[in-house]
């Protein structure tokens, strides 16, 4: 018998995710300063972002998919085990291969937000599950924002390395308290070897008609989401406005609508409405980029534009998770990799552009 998801249950897997989450986003206001202090151009400064989100799809791929093959309370301490390694290789990198190399192992073993995303789903009753991965999600929008917000402001006191070593402190924590607390769960359904499981993964992408779907919705959204995240620290903190590290970090309060979308999106979803939900979504998140734009000239515009943006994205993300766990539970682990593969995609290839894009033509260039 499946032990039941309680609400205390519940939130901790949403603060494991928020931690979790938070450690792929930490660079997002630090990335002129990783920059600088390892004497390259602002041009690159998204391929950390880039590098982050490629060990992130592989780790999608090759890790995620463990979580149907074997008990996911070991998986996931083991995980945050390795995430903590990684983050204190990235607080004492030397160079920038380096320190390329240690955000790949990040976002490698960032993938453990899936994990436990699926697990929620599988633990939950079928009338509570669009609800429990809508908390589990609030936790991992809350994650990005906080990680904005507190890695700009222990920037400004210790330095983006010192950052890193308090989230790896963090991280090593959450792993001591979730072995503790979790409860160990056998895989569902016949039990498969590695190798045909990884086939399984590539196969429901040609199967799945509503994976494919819902997939080019993560690569779309979350390319917008990566491209305004990476990209508008550089102007923030260039000339005329020259915010600090802590100031660009607010910036993420603006984004709290999405924590709210998310569990509401997962409410929607279990009545029948996901569909609907998605369609104003997309359109809102068309709409936001034109205050956007007017960064230069209002900050105010900008936070408009972050909060539609942020709303729109996380509401789509939301929905998709429910529409596609929906009964599912023997193959969570599976379909939350494939489909967070899209969505990696799509954050990878947006930082990377954004940068680029500002450094030849500016930020109206980026919005445009």
């Amino acid at each position: 018998m499946m032990p039941p998801l309680t609400r205390g249950l519940t939130l901790l897997l949403a603060a494991a995710c928020a931690l979790a989450v938070a450690t792929v986003y930490l660079a997002q206001p630090l990335l002129e300063a990783m920059a600088a202090s390892l004497g390259v151009s602002s041009a690159r400064a998204g391929l950390v972002v880039g590098m982050t989100q490629a060990g992130y799809a592989l780790g999608l791929l090759l890790i995620v998919p463990l979580g149907d093959l074997i008990d996911r309370r070991r998986l996931i301490v083991g995980q945050l085990l390795a995430s903590a390694g990684a983050l204190l290789a990235v607080a004492f990198a030397v160079d920038w291969a380096m320190l390329l190399a240690a955000m790949a192992m990040v976002g490698l073993a960032a993938v453990v937000v899936q994990v436990m995303v699926a697990h929620a789903a599988t633990l939950a009753t079928p009338a509570q599950q669009g609800q429990a991965v809508g908390t589990v999600t609030s936790g991992v929008v809350l994650g990005i924002l906080s990680a904005r917000l507190v890695s700009g402001a222990l920037a400004d006191l210790l330095g983006w390395h010192g950052v890193y070593v308090v989230a790896a402190g963090l991280a090593l924590a959450m792993a001591l308290l979730l072995a503790w607390r979790l409860p160990a769960v056998k895989p569902q359904g016949p039990r498969q070897r590695y190798r045909v499981l990884l086939v399984s993964v590539l196969r429901l992408y040609r199967h799945d008609r509503l994976l494919r779907q819902r997939g080019v919705f993560a690569v779309l959204v979350f390319a917008a989401f990566s491209v305004l995240w990476s990209a508008m620290v550089l102007p923030l903190s260039a000339a005329p406005l020259a915010l600090d590290h802590t100031q660009v970090g607010l910036f993420g309060l603006a984004g709290v609508a999405g924590a709210l979308a998310a569990s509401r999106a997962g409410r929607l979803a279990d009545q029948g409405h996901g569909r609907r939900v998605s369609g104003w979504a997309l359109g809102l998140l068309t709409l936001s980029w034109l205050p956007s734009a007017y960064l230069e000239q209002s900050l105010l515009a900008l936070v408009i534009g972050v909060l539609m943006l942020d709303l729109a994205v996380q509401a789509v993300h939301v929905t998709n998770q429910s529409l596609l766990l929906a009964g599912r539970g023997e193959m969570a682990s599976r379909l939350i990799g494939a489909y967070m593969c899209c969505y990696s995609i799509g954050s990878g290839v947006g930082a990377v552009l954004a940068t680029w894009v500002y450094g030849q033509w500016g930020w109206v260039a980026v919005c445009g």
